[in-house]
């Protein structure tokens, strides 16, 4: 059964929208995990446009599951990281500009930097994932630099309009999981899923863990988060 983990970013949106002290991400991150979550997960943006570096010291102290920090592959995060010590770092793509992650990373054109980053931050004792398209060359490539997982980038799937283009993007994140899973790869899979499109995703077998934060934060602001957490976890069973 996959795993779920919460991206908690956008409950310090709303918090950063005044520049006050509420709603506490931290809060959140207790009221997940006691619905169930698997993990919590956090961007560390460059502009610390939502979560703070406090955010992320404290959260390393309560959270019961496992953290996930997602992060630019800078020297500067790296060594954020490898003070703060998470469970796993997911590297992503950053663009200061953009709303949010637009693409997954281009593994094959920088495997010398990453490889890097990577080795420092398993020498740290941390594991890392990569946040990638759903291609073949970059599975490959990112094998090739010692990754212990994969986050499939699902936006062109989410954002699909028409359903035979969600065809095509689900059959390319069915033959990624295939490969993925061939070369030993963990596999997470996240970005714009929501309580409807996360339904056909979640009877890929491959796929360990989903990791979902836009829809589940929204939902909660109407429902609650231990029900948001609740129901998107049924889902996904």
């Amino acid at each position: 059964m996959a795993r779920l983990a919460v991206n908690i970013d956008h409950v310090a949106t709303l918090r950063e929208a005044r520049k006050g002290v509420e709603p506490d991400p931290i809060h959140a991150a207790v009221l997940a995990e006691i619905a169930g979550a698997d993990g919590i997960i956090v961007h560390l943006r460059e502009d610390r446009r939502h979560i703070q570096e406090r955010d992320l010291r404290l959260l390393k102290d309560i959270v019961k599951t496992k953290l996930n920090l997602e992060m630019a592959a800078t020297q500067d995060m790296v060594k954020i990281a490898l003070d703060i010590k998470p469970d796993v770092a997911t590297i992503v793509p950053e663009k200061r500009q953009e709303l949010t992650t637009e693409g997954g990373l281009e593994v094959a054109l920088n495997k010398d930097h990453l490889k890097a980053i990577i080795l420092l931050l398993h020498d740290g004792g941390i594991k890392v994932s990569l946040f990638i398209d759903p291609d073949m060359e970059q599975i490959k490539a990112a094998h090739k630099i010692n990754t212990d997982f994969i986050e499939i980038h699902t936006g062109r799937y989410a954002n699909a309009k028409l359903q035979s283009d969600q065809d095509a993007e689900f059959e390319n994140i069915v033959n990624t999981c295939k490969i993925a899973q061939k070369l030993g790869l963990g596999i997470n899979a996240g970005h714009g899923l929501n309580y409807q499109n996360v339904k056909r995703l979640a009877q890929l077998k491959e796929i360990d863990e989903f990791n979902i934060g836009h829809s589940i934060v929204s939902k909660a602001v109407l429902v609650g988060m231990e029900r948001a957490v609740r129901e998107m976890k049924e889902l996904i069973r």
